[in-house]
């Protein structure tokens, strides 16, 4: 009796901490409410079961915000997310796997409102606004750094249909992103104004305008 007890109360804890995620069944033991609750989003973001999800990073040895980019590479070329890791473990970079599969750096930005731009998006930013603009690609450098952060800002402000902007103000203040989907999905992080809202699902959410 008492150890049915003790395993329905690690179960309930558990699920309190992870929230619907919780509920999820991701093939592995995680503690962390968080991390599970990231999975889960990103294989509903992506259409993608989270145990694969999971699978992809566990085989692979993927860091945890590395896992956006190879299944947001694979849908905007149409391939495979194994075709995206192969050319990965080849020590190809998140920019030259793009430029390999034809894709214009163009994807990895979206709107956002306010002009200047610090950390870690200025550097990203300025060449997208100094070189992109005018379709001329070839002098834009990304780091592989830089395209997780621009692949994370995406897909966070898209599954949860806030601005951009919010999570840049965020990350510049040393957040990882696996806190700001846990800060915005518990409702902890300021709730966006009416005109901050973007439309969930495949389209850029927008910043107010100036």
């Amino acid at each position: 009796m008492k150890r049915t007890s003790a395993v329905l109360t690690f179960v309930a804890v558990l699920g309190a901490s992870a929230g619907q995620a919780g509920q999820v069944d991701l093939g592995i033991s995680i503690s962390d409410g968080r991390l599970r609750s990231f999975y889960v989003a990103v294989g509903d973001h992506y259409r993608m079961s989270p145990r694969a999800v999971v699978d992809l990073r566990t085989r692979y040895r993927l860091h945890d915000e590395e896992l956006p980019v190879v299944l947001f590479l694979a849908a905007r070329a149409q391939v495979s997310p194994q075709a995206v890791i192969d050319l990965r473990l080849g020590k190809r970079s998140w920019l030259d796997i793009a430029l390999h599969f034809r894709l214009s750096p163009e994807i990895f930005f979206v709107h956002v409102g306010q002009e200047r731009i610090g950390p870690p998006y200025g550097n990203a930013y300025g060449y997208y606004r100094k070189y992109g603009r005018t379709g001329d690609w070839r002098k834009l450098s990304l780091r592989d750094r830089e395209v997780i952060d621009l692949v994370n800002l995406r897909f966070l402000s898209e599954y949860h249909g806030i601005a951009p902007d919010m999570i840049i103000a965020q990350r510049s203040r040393g957040r990882s992103f696996i806190a700001i989907h846990d800060d915005v999905g518990r409702g902890r992080a300021k709730g966006p104004g009416p005109q901050e809202k973007g439309p969930k699902g495949g389209k850029p959410a927008k910043g107010k305008k100036k």
